[in-house]
């Protein structure tokens, strides 16, 4: 998809590819096949659970020019990582400016999708973040695996939201809806489906029912 100038692809899962002005950016690779592999720029990781801080699809993508941005606990399955620039762990809230790329850390995390009886998939504690890409003055959200939280309504000027619709680990179509409501993006692509969990039939629901333009990728 081409998007004033910005190409965003949807790989497996919860994997975005964008590319502007010759930079690749990549968000969770994971299972990336022979013919998506391109050495990447820079690569964001939203926290330590293995489809989205895959260090064997990491490794199909980096050079010694490319820097991670990891939240969460990934930097126990990143430190040994070689033929890297640089792995800059992270935590909500912080701004950083990479290579003209402005990145903003936001909170992700679930209110009510439960491991066991009294602990989340996703708890607040450990960190995991979603981002705020902002390249060529286009501000994209890739929110991780988060249900629909109270600091989405802090999140201003979303040129793209990406939002997971799958349920069982993060928001369902239906919340991811009301979640559009709250963050007002001009464009949504639904994405956590069709892999792991959930199915096309959560990305038509959401896309029928959303508050804002959805593509489905």
């Amino acid at each position: 998809m081409e998007y004033k100038g910005l190409q965003i692809e949807r790989f497996t899962h919860d994997t975005f590819k964008i590319k502007h002005a010759g930079k690749v950016i990549f968000i969770d690779p994971f299972e990336i096949s022979a013919e998506q592999i391109k050495p990447a720029d820079l690569i964001l990781s939203s926290h330590h659970h293995f489809d989205h801080c895959s260090v064997e699809d990491i490794k199909k993508l980096v050079t010694l020019e490319t820097i991670i941005v990891a939240g969460g606990l990934c930097s126990e399955k990143l430190q040994k990582l070689k033929n890297v620039k640089e792995v800059i762990n992270v935590v909500p809230n912080q701004d950083l400016e990479i290579t003209g790329v402005k990145i903003q850390t936001v909170p992700a995390y679930n209110l009510d999708k439960w491991r066991s009886e009294r602990v989340l998939y996703h708890p607040r504690q450990e960190n995991h973040v979603g981002y705020i890409v902002e390249i060529g003055n286009i501000r994209i959200y890739h929110a991780g695996d988060t249900d629909k939280i109270p600091e989405m309504s802090q999140l201003k000027n979303i040129d793209i939201a990406l939002l997971p619709v799958s349920g069982t680990y993060v928001m369902t179509w239906q919340e991811a809806v009301e979640a559009t409501k709250v963050i007002k993006p001009k464009l949504a692509i639904p994405t956590h489906y069709s892999s792991i969990v959930g199915t096309q039939a959560d990305a038509r629901n959401f896309k029928e029912n959303a508050d804002c333009a959805v593509e489905i990728l």
